[in-house]
């Protein structure tokens, strides 16, 4: 059966089936939020472990400067091209072969953040338990298989979920950060005991390169509100909205995580913990803290994993859709409206890794991705802004100081690599050289069974040049 969308959400046409346009605002920052808010909780605090705590708060706002363009960047293109995400993007700009790695670099960067979120489930739960021989297997499977199962469902009743508990573990770092007296040191907390200059960079401004493989965690994934593009009722509005709004969200809830913690544990602690915010809460010593971290660290997770789902979904659906992949991929349920073939493919892949990558491999793997993608895009816009100047169409939102943020996040992302290099080097290997055999196979194989003259679908003049 041949799937198609349409701008509009009509039940059925014939055998036409179509995803619902149902979201706003709020979910869009939801989705952004709730994949990003985990990074909080477990993974950036790795990048203590690679430069002390100084380092990790300098790269918490150097990433956060490269995020922040991926903010504008993104919202720029997505609120023109406002169907598929990064994935149309490169399809309608660069051509079908970006597009189909820049598709896969977001299938594979959200179903490894999906396992690690899983992982730090179980982990957690398994650590609160204390229960000698209780492994994390049996709740990583759960997770992955009732979220799925809740995607499969419904994109709305989805990102309901992720608003609320999303909002819930976001309130919980607020009110660490107050509980503390933050603005008294030495009560609380002893941060100039903790970080001095004899141990503010143990490893001098090379461990700085090296915590940029980590930083990346603070906000993973906050690119992925535009997969929701195609679902959403006003894009040109709601999806620049919701994207700068997750992005100032996380940059003040990765500040105060930082603050907090770096206050309360020794970098060399804090660089290995899988549980800074819940461990911030024990140290306290107030009972209701440390209940309510743990709680927080449990749902910040299932809100990412949730939204992975959803993001890792639709970027294989519109593979299928394109024949990049095969058709079957493309299918749309005819009472719940969501991509369920494409659910149902990912999950035992997700449940696969899950349960033979351990937490650390799978960050790296989806920070690789990540990164990969993020290098697209600062290539995207320039190519973008050149072939269809401003005022030769119409944009809902156009980004500032251009091409600066393009330059700025392609010399991060080189440095990020770099950083990854020096932790990672074989992964990154492998990673690059899957990258480029795949490739090879869609462009010697599978490029035959694409339709060409229907890969370019907005109503846009020729590009300038052509």
């Amino acid at each position: 059966m041949t799937i198609a969308l349409e701008p509009a959400a009509p039940a059925v046409q014939g055998d036409r089936v179509s995803l619902l346009r149902v979201l706003g605002p709020a979910h869009v920052w939801a989705l952004g939020v709730g994949i990003v808010l985990v990074g909080e909780f477990t993974g950036w605090n790795f990048s203590a472990d690679k430069g002390g705590a100084l380092a990790a708060l300098i790269v918490c706002w150097v990433v956060g400067l490269l995020y922040t363009s991926v903010a504008m960047i993104d919202s720029e293109v997505t609120s023109t091209v406002a169907a598929g995400g990064q994935y149309a993007q490169a399809k309608h700009i660069v051509g079908p072969l970006m597009a189909f790695n820049v598709a896969l670099f977001l299938v594979f960067a959200y179903t490894m953040l999906e396992v690690s979120d899983a992982i730090l489930l179980g982990d957690t739960i398994v650590a609160k338990a204390g229960v000698e021989g209780l492994t994390h297997n049996s709740f990583i499977a759960a997770t992955i298989v009732v979220l799925a199962w809740l995607n499969y469902r419904g994109v709305l009743m989805t990102l309901n979920v992720n608003f609320v508990i999303t909002a819930i573990a976001y309130i919980s770092i607020v009110i660490l950060f107050f509980s503390v007296s933050p603005w008294t040191q030495g009560a609380v907390l002893k941060l100039n005991e903790l970080v001095t200059p004899g141990n503010a960079l143990p490893y001098g401004w090379i461990g700085v390169i090296a915590a940029f493989q980590f930083g990346i965690w603070y906000y993973l994934g906050i690119e992925g509100t535009t997969q929701a593009a195609e679902e959403v009722r006003s894009p040109a509005r709601s999806l620049p909205y919701g994207t700068m709004a997750g992005m100032i969200t996380l940059l003040i809830a990765a500040a105060m995580t930082w603050y907090v913690c770096a206050s309360l544990m020794p970098w060399e602690y804090l660089g290995i913990t899988y549980y800074p915010l819940w461990d911030a809460g024990k140290l306290t010593g107030s009972p209701l803290l440390e209940n309510l971290l743990f709680v927080a660290t449990l749902l910040a997770a299932l809100a990412s994993a949730n939204g992975c789902i959803n993001d890792a979904a639709r970027a294989w659906f519109s593979l299928g859709r394109d024949r990049y992949l095969p058709t079957w991929f493309s299918a749309v349920h005819p009472k719940y409206r969501t991509p369920y073939r494409s659910i149902l493919f990912l999950l035992p892949i997700a449940l696969a890794f899950a349960f033979i990558a351990d937490l650390n491999q799978a960050i790296t793997f989806s920070i690789l991705s990540g990164v990969l993608q993020y290098t697209f895009m600062s290539i995207n816009i320039i190519m973008f802004r050149k072939k269809w100047p401003l005022g030769s169409i119409r944009r809902g939102y156009t980004h500032p100081f251009h091409p600066i943020p393009a330059m700025v996040l392609f010399c991060l992302c080189v440095v990020t690599f770099f950083a990854i290099f020096l932790g990672f080097g074989s992964q990154l290997i492998a990673m690059v050289a899957f990258y480029f055999l795949i490739s090879l196979w869609f462009h010697f194989y599978r490029y035959k069974f694409v339709r060409r003259g229907d890969q370019f679908t907005m109503p846009w003049p020729k590009p300038q040049g052509y």
